[in-house]
């Protein structure tokens, strides 16, 4: 897993991956955005649901806790083990809305995620036991782990992804 020198350093690499991945949703038809293709395992709206999901979750994990309530990890009425459970619910949250809805949702929330991490202490991002839903798994990973794993691994991952989609799909 990559590492980085600073939390500056992580909100620009989150914003940057980020940006990336949005953009190479612009040229998805609009007659494409449910279409699964072959070799492909979620359609556009599917995987810019899948990360609004996700940051939605780290956002109010933080929030939560902030607030002092007892923060459930992944998510209430789901296990680790049932994440594909989880993922249904990120598509069936976002199955009916406008594409710019999913593109500015997506936008607003990459900006919070920035903020979050810019809003820490090196101390709270890049050591152990500074958040209890960062400690809710045996790996008790720092925060900044948990963002990464939440944001820029997922951006570069479906990045790949969607760029297969349009190929495949013929659309761009």
């Amino acid at each position: 897993m990559r590492t980085y020198e600073s939390g500056a350093a992580l909100a620009s690499e989150i914003a940057k991956r980020g940006g990336l991945f949005i953009r190479e949703f612009a040229e998805v038809p609009d007659e494409g955005w449910d279409q699964l293709v072959d070799g492909v395992d979620r359609t556009p709206r599917q995987m810019i649901a899948y990360q609004l999901g996700w940051m939605e979750l780290l956002l109010g994990w933080e929030r939560e806790e902030q607030a002092g309530a007892t923060v459930v990890t992944p998510a209430p009425g789901f296990k680790w083990n049932q994440l594909s459970g989880l993922y249904e619910s990120f598509y069936q949250t976002w199955e009916t809305n406008a594409v710019d809805d999913l593109i500015n949702r997506f936008e607003v929330l990459l900006d919070e995620v920035v903020q979050l991490v810019n809003g820490l202490t090196e101390a709270e991002l890049f050591e152990s036991g500074q958040r209890a839903w960062a400690s809710s798994t045996p790996s008790a990973w720092p925060v900044w782990k948990w963002i990464h794993i939440n944001t820029v691994a997922p951006f570069t991952t479906f990045r790949t992804k969607i760029r297969k989609w349009k190929k495949l799909s013929g659309c761009c």
